[in-house]
């Protein structure tokens, strides 16, 4: 099992690539960001692809990645090429991280962006489909939301692809499904972590046949109080740490999880 950690981008990006820094010279084996335009009114919110190229050339070892994406507000042959151009930059140390996103209000309606998580649904599912194929190869794509022709180069370093992991919030069954064609699921409790057993009960829901791609990882955040071990028991391939960056010395606390939690 890995460890990742999942950092909030809502301070200055300096103090954002020491907690990087200081992540990887802990044996962390991941960071990880989250993607919002705003999480809370008055908070302070770092654009997450700007900061994980800096982040590519401050680090050496450990996979970088936004945990999560809401694809439904980007334009799919753009996160392609930012990715690419990531896995390059990293040495093939980049991973997609997508869901629906959240809070609906002030990241979505509020931005004049599609805030029906149907639709958003809709826009994640094509989106994914358009970006892989570019990063494969010749694109000839129409749906339902983009016409696309392209022949992207550089391929990515990773072949055939950067791992693609998607989130939903347990128990809904459509993020697991759809998680299961990619390379991931991360699955998340309404309090942001889930326990082993929630875990291995929402697992059990789809059959582990509909899994296209393998190795598939489970990326479970790390549940306050409960031991690695017991996550590791039950297939967990990624352990996540983060914070509330509502409250108050979150980044200290933050700091305290990457010297002590690993």
């Amino acid at each position: 099992m890995r460890y990742g950690l999942s950092i909030p981008p809502f301070t200055d990006t300096a103090t954002l690539l020491s907690l990087t820094r200081e992540a990887e010279e802990a044996g962390w084996d991941g960071v990880f960001l989250w993607d919002h335009i705003q999480w809370a009114v008055g908070m302070d919110t770092q654009d997450p692809w700007v900061l994980l190229g800096a982040m590519a050339q401050e680090t050496e070892r450990v996979r970088l990645g936004t945990m999560v994406t809401p694809l439904s507000r980007r334009r799919p042959w753009v996160v392609a090429k930012q990715m690419t151009t990531l896995d390059h930059l990293s040495g093939g140390r980049a991973v997609l991280g997508v869901g629906l996103g959240d809070p609906q209000d002030l990241d979505f309606a509020d931005m004049g962006d599609v805030a029906d998580p149907r639709e958003r649904a809709r826009l994640l599912d094509e989106s994914l489909d358009v970006i892989d194929q570019l990063w494969r190869g010749p694109t000839e794509h129409a749906g339902e939301h983009f016409t696309v022709t392209g022949n992207f180069t550089p391929r990515p370093v990773q072949q055939p692809r950067p791992p693609v992991w998607v989130a939903g919030v347990v128990p809904n069954l459509r993020p697991l499904r759809r998680a299961r064609r990619w390379d991931g699921v991360v699955p998340l409790a309404e309090t942001g972590t889930i326990t082993p057993e929630q875990l291995v009960d929402y697992l059990g829901r789809v059959p582990a046949d509909e899994n296209r791609s393998e190795p598939w990882d489970i990326v479970a955040g790390w549940a306050e109080g409960v031991p690695a071990q017991e996550y590791a028991d039950v297939g967990t391939t990624w352990l996540i740490a983060s914070t509330r960056p509502d409250e108050e010395g979150w980044v200290e606390s933050l700091r305290k999880t990457i010297r002590t939690a690993r």
